[in-house]
């Protein structure tokens, strides 16, 4: 049975379409963001102290007429869009950090900084937030409600989203946000389409690690040591049993372990050896079970060889959970603004990890993927997000301004309902 759509609006429907204009508009802007892309993509940081990317958006964003904090903890910018009448709070977000990869893409703005690129597309979402911000602030006379445009360091694993939220940035506007949006651009996706689904869209992440205790000695005669080679090997084999025979066939888990380590010289059994991984689920109690599933398999298979060992797992983010209402009223948006040919359901979840999951926690929301495949690429070739050879199709810049308009304007215009 399909669950009913819940609007946004005073019609069974919602409220009308943006229209082909919105995208129009945002095509003017996009060579200013373009431009503004390129400077970010030039000069990438990582983590949470970002000061001369901090720069680039506020300087961009000078001028709007909005109401800017930066973060006290991490270089965050919260700008604020009020309209001439009362209403709802929506936040859009960006994030802004980048990653410890050295770029080969051979682009004429790529990446000045050693070892570091933007090779998961926050240079592209920062761009598209600064478009949104400036094509809102030119209709704010007609605007009922608040933008708060949200851009945020340390996406990448240092849970920047929750930091800004423990900072106050869903009160920005003076009362607290009622939805939240945010764009993933995709180069494995056809450019310029917006796939999402209700429910979960991301995975929960976790890391973990296993240190094994044996007994060293020499390696011609193992008779005489515990050696903790061996006993890692079988730990990674039943962690994956673990998985496969733990986890029921309709529920989703990935357990990837991407370390193992032991020893120094060819002739030496080693006292210890080391595994590390991740984890990926979509199910609380799943993630749960598999986290005691960890612990318990490392103790059992290192007993059973009169060995011991440590297992330690570090939860991550959590599943970013899309609201059903949410997601109907972005999929209405978008299709007004791009077409309806551009939007499309997301058929399963995807099993990366995103910290936009805990404003999905927090108040109503959506995350969508924007398709970003460079024009001389198939989906399935492109190098993917995370790749030194990572690059996206420009055009979409335009694509994702008018997107990220369109929902702040749909759900304003239905002074925020979300009917079920």
């Amino acid at each position: 049975m399909t669950p009913t759509p819940r609007t946004a609006g005073g019609t069974p429907d919602g409220p009308a379409p943006a229209g082909p204009a919105l995208l129009d508009e945002a095509r003017r802007l996009a060579p200013g963001a373009v431009a503004l892309r390129r400077a970010l993509h030039r000069g990438p940081e990582l983590g949470l102290g970002l000061p001369a990317t901090q720069r680039l958006i506020l300087d961009a964003l000078d001028g709007l007429g909005l109401d800017i904090r930066t973060g006290r903890a991490l270089s965050s910018v919260t700008a604020t869009l009020t309209g001439a009448a009362d209403g709802p709070t929506i936040l859009l977000r960006a994030d802004m950090d980048a990653l410890p990869v050295t770029e080969d893409t051979g682009l004429p703005f790529a990446s000045r900084g050693p070892g570091l690129m933007h090779a998961c597309g926050h240079d592209v979402h920062m761009a598209m937030l600064v478009g949104a911000a400036r094509l809102l602030a030119g209709r704010r006379e007609t605007l009922p409600g608040r933008v708060v445009f949200m851009f945020q360091p340390g996406e990448e694993g240092h849970h920047g989203a929750r930091l800004m939220i423990e900072e106050g940035v869903l009160e920005a506007s003076g009362s607290r946000a009622d939805a939240a949006f945010a764009l993933h651009v995709n180069p494995n996706m056809p450019a310029g389409a917006v796939l999402l689904r209700p429910g979960p869209q991301l995975a929960a992440s976790d890391r973990f690690r296993v240190v094994v205790h044996g007994r060293g000695g020499h390696a011609s005669a193992p008779h005489t040591t515990c050696d903790p080679v061996p006993v890692a090997c079988e730990i990674v084999l039943a962690l994956q049993s673990a998985v496969t025979r733990g986890v029921a066939a309709d529920d989703s888990a990935v357990l990837s372990v991407t370390r193992l380590a032991a020893g120094t010289a060819t002739g030496v059994i080693p006292d210890t050896a080391e595994l590390a991984g991740t984890l990926r689920t979509l199910a609380g109690p799943t993630r749960q079970r598999l986290h005691e599933a960890i612990a318990r398999v490392a103790h059992g298979v290192a007993a059973a060889h009169g060995a011991t060992a440590e297992a330690a797992v570090v939860p991550g983010y959590p599943v970013s959970v899309n609201d059903a209402g949410m997601t109907a009223l972005v999929r209405r948006a978008a299709a007004g603004a791009l077409g309806a040919g551009a939007v499309h359901d997301l058929p399963a979840p995807q099993m990366t990890a995103e910290d936009f999951s805990y404003v999905l926690r927090a108040v109503p929301g959506a995350l969508a993927f924007l398709g970003a495949c460079p024009p001389d690429r198939a989906p399935d070739e492109a190098p993917s997000l995370h790749s030194p050879r990572m690059t996206v199709d420009e055009d979409v810049i335009a694509t994702g301004i008018a997107c990220e308009a369109a929902v702040a304007l749909a759900f304003l215009a239905g002074r925020g309902r979300l009917d079920g």
